[in-house]
């Protein structure tokens, strides 16, 4: 067996192992259906080398021929639709059914053109430069987004594949690509193109793979973290994001306030309109926190009617103010639901704080506020006071 055949073979089992690895992740996380265009690409990508090596070993050129060219083509289009998925983007299907028709058109134009001749060998590598430009387009796009250094690394791995199609038509040109299909399948120039066709497909497949394991593992670890009622944190989630929060305010000098909320009477509302209800109730004000509080706020439901801020860089007069735009827009928080009112407890992070210290002392002052009647935040800072008797003075 001679090396072009070895590398044939060896290209074959690497499309193979891909489109068995994508295929896991895609039956191991369902919501993940982008991951199909990866399958489905390097399934149909497998059936190049082996075509190659039918046009090698068989008599049947002509069909194995087509048979090369066209899975190739559909996997170079098949990439770009995945990548544009994977990186939140619209996929470009316009643009991919174009590329096939373009990609079509353009191959039987040239089927009996002179091979070795250079605007032969550009015409044929045209619709594979155009794909992997535009999958390079699609990484590069992602890396402007900060999407991650794993979309830098596909970024260079697809301009590198790009190149490798824009300098095969010179390769060709100059050393001989065949005079027919089965002359080129026995060429050095066949080799060049497996072996090092093969070290980028490694190359791009390994890099894409990880962005998807991580993306899957992301939303795995998004939706462990996540209170499936709210949508907002759940307790292991708001530890998570608040905890490097105040280690960072702690280093830096700089103040962080906490502030917990409890829904009043919220018994009430289940017992009297249905836990239905009381669920709409607690979706609608956790919508209400993330609208009205910081955006640096990190916002979670410990449990039951029970939610709690963090907010950085922020004082206790800042945090009062926060917490008393939630109270105060709590009648505009949905006509079709029942009036709640909601007790509020502050706290200012001190030098021997931990974050459920912090906590534990904001919930304490929920405890003063409901028994000082409800419907009120907790202590209310020097500066709110002075600033309430100017007022009605």
């Amino acid at each position: 067996m001679d090396s072009a055949v070895y590398a044939l073979i060896v290209n074959a089992c690497i499309a193979g192992l891909f489109a068995t690895a994508f295929a896991i992740v895609r039956v191991s996380y369902p919501e993940q259906r982008y991951v199909t265009w990866f399958v489905l690409a390097y399934l149909v990508g497998g059936l190049t080398p082996l075509s190659e090596l039918g046009v090698r070993l068989t008599d049947h050129v002509i069909a194995f021929t087509i048979l090369s060219y066209g899975s190739f083509l559909v996997s170079i289009a098949l990439l770009p639709g995945g990548l544009a998925a994977l990186a939140g983007r619209t996929i470009p299907r316009g643009p991919l059914i174009a590329l096939l028709a373009f990609g079509i058109v353009d191959r039987t134009l040239i089927w009996n053109g002179p091979r070795n001749a250079l605007w032969y060998e550009i015409a044929y590598q045209a619709p594979f430069l155009l794909g992997t430009g535009l999958s390079t387009v699609i990484a590069v796009d992602a890396v402007r987004r900060r999407r991650g250094p794993l979309w830098l690394a596909l970024a260079i791995a697809s301009a590198l594949t790009t190149a490798h199609f824009l300098v095969k038509p010179f390769f060709a040109a100059t050393f001989g690509s065949g005079s027919t299909a089965k002359a080129y399948a026995a060429s050095s120039y066949a080799l060049f193109s497996q072996a090092t066709g093969g070290v980028l497909i490694v190359t791009a497949g390994l890099l894409t793979l990880l962005l998807v394991v991580q993306a899957a593992m992301g939303r795995s670890i998004s939706e462990s973290e996540t209170d499936p009622l709210t949508g907002v944190a759940n307790r292991r989630g708001f530890e998570r994001r608040a905890i490097p929060l105040v280690a960072a305010a702690r280093e830096r000098g700089e103040p962080l306030a906490a502030i917990l909320f409890d829904l009043d009477h919220f018994k009430r509302v289940n017992d009297g309109y249905g836990h239905a209800t009381g669920d709409a109730v607690l979706h609608a004000f956790a919508r209400m926190l993330i609208e009205r509080l910081p955006p640096c706020a990190v916002v979670a439901r410990l449990g039951g009617e029970e939610f709690v801020a963090v907010l950085d860089r922020t004082t206790l007069r800042g945090a009062w103010l926060a917490a008393q735009s939630v109270r105060v827009g709590i009648p505009a928080i949905g006509g079709h639901l029942p009036p709640i009112t909601v007790s509020a407890g502050l706290a200012l992070l001190e030098p021997d704080d931990t974050l459920n210290s912090l906590i534990d002392r904001a919930d304490r002052w929920v405890y003063d506020a409901k028994r000082a009647g409800r419907n009120r935040i907790c202590p209310v800072p020097e500066a709110v006071v002075d600033a309430q008797a100017l007022r009605s003075a």
